[in-house]
């Protein structure tokens, strides 16, 4: 019987093509996975198929090639682009006699090295239960020997096997009475920012888009932040200073990924429910990605699995300093509505157009204008700056104010036609981003 091995770091990784997938972006970011879990990646299997073998996932042939690749490169795991079934992972840990990982797996051990505080740590720990849980059948022989004999425990004795679901299922059932009470004290924090009419604003997007660079540079925090998969876990919140000079609160949340687990998603609903409470949604993307237009779509699909719907969202294109002639900007739609900033988290590029959109969101009806006041309109300057409507200010050798101002448009009218002064333009369209590769 195999004996299934406990630990290891070298690796041989696994990723099959199947019709509809991307073969090489899907790859690249398995490799990149793996490497951040730690691995020391031997070797890279690949292959294709119309769909998964029902017992060996990859198929009788394949598997004969894994086993040999892992026999002759001295692998001591194998780590599957994939998710398998319990039975699929037993099969070909007997046959290519190596612990077996899958997706799913490889993402939750990811999340156990990242989670640093007591919540994320109870939420990763109840994600690896769940799916370890299925994976508790025999073929495991430490799992089949009977308890042994003794005063007291005489009888039939209990199994390994049948002792550790007992106890997985308790501390599942201990974790999530302990998240619970994570969830109802998020909520009652929630409230209380309700109560005081404070919004939050939640950064999402997928992993490595520069989040958590882009939280600590709205802030000033210092959040770890750095250029991996999955470098942050736990849900931070600071305070958010804005133009309006109105308070506002910024949540940086968990990265999103392609097939992320659902126990793992499940495990980190209370952290995630940041994200469906929030006033705006700040969805982080990185503007240097080939592949930036799937992974919207792909966080996009979280989202709704999380069930944030009707949340206001603004696209965050960041890492502009990466792409050639690129600036930063406000894009707004047909309506003048701020819909895209384009920025650059590390050097700063753009930031003041990011709160200022964020203000003009969380403020409904906020538009950006371009006002031009002769010296006898003192009073109305006053009102803009009571308002704390003026963004920019300069002054022309005539003595007239140039006003960039930021109110509603209807507003801004009346204030002009109460002090006798000609209204501004509706607010300027700037054209959508053509995305470009």
């Amino acid at each position: 019987m195999f004996e299934r091995p406990q630990a290891g770091q070298k690796a041989v990784l696994v990723h099959l093509e199947f019709p509809g997938s991307d073969f090489e972006s899907d790859r690249r970011e398995f490799e990149e996975l793996a490497r951040s879990a730690g691995a020391d990646v031997l070797g890279v299997l690949g292959g294709s198929r119309q769909r998964p073998d029902a017992g060996l996932f990859i198929g009788s042939g394949k598997a004969e090639e894994l086993a040999a690749t892992v026999a002759s490169s001295g692998a001591e795991l194998v780590i599957f682009n994939h998710d398998l079934s319990p039975s699929q992972e037993r099969n070909l840990e007997k046959l290519v006699k190596a612990r077996v990982l899958d997706r799913a797996g490889l993402i939750l051990d990811i999340f156990a090295q990242r989670a640093r505080s007591h919540e994320g740590k109870l939420q990763v720990e109840l994600a690896q239960l769940q799916h370890i849980a299925t994976r508790l059948v025999r073929g495991w022989t430490h799992l089949e020997r009977q308890r042994g004999g003794g005063i007291g425990l005489r009888g039939p004795g209990e199994t390994q096997l049948e002792m550790d679901r007992r106890l997985i299922r308790g501390r599942i059932a201990t974790l999530k009475r302990h998240l619970e009470t994570v969830r109802s004290r998020r909520a009652q924090n929630r409230q209380a920012r309700s109560r005081s009419n404070i919004p939050t604003v939640s950064l999402v997007g997928y992993t490595n888009a520069g989040k958590s660079t882009l939280f600590n540079a709205l802030t000033g925090d210092r959040s770890f932040a750095s250029s991996q998969l999955f470098a942050t876990l736990d849900t931070t919140v600071r305070k958010l200073d804005l133009p309006s000079g109105e308070p506002a609160l910024l949540a940086d949340t968990v990265g999103f990924i392609r097939d992320l687990p659902h126990d793992l998603v499940a495990a980190f609903r209370a952290t995630l429910e940041e994200a469906r409470e929030a006033s705006l949604l700040l969805h982080v993307i990185d503007s240097a990605d080939p592949e930036r237009m799937s992974r919207i779509v792909q966080v996009e699909d979280v989202l709704r699995q999380i069930g944030v719907e009707g949340v206001p969202m603004l696209q965050v294109f960041n890492k502009i300093d990466l792409r050639e002639g690129e600036v930063a900007r406000i894009e707004r739609d047909e309506l003048g509505r701020a819909v895209r900033v384009f920025l650059s988290a590390r050097d700063g590029q753009g930031l003041d157009l990011l709160r200022e959109a964020v203000a003009e969101i969380l403020r409904p009806g906020l538009s950006e204008h371009e006002l031009v006041l002769p010296p006898s309109a003192a009073r109305l300057r006053a009102q803009l700056f009571a308002h704390h409507a003026i963004r920019s200010e300069t002054l022309d050798p005539d003595g007239n104010f140039h006003l960039r101002v930021a109110m509603p448009h209807e507003r801004l009218r009346g204030l002009c036609a109460a002090a006798g002064v000609e209204p501004p333009a509706p607010p300027h369209v700037i054209e959508e981003w053509e995305v470009s590769p």
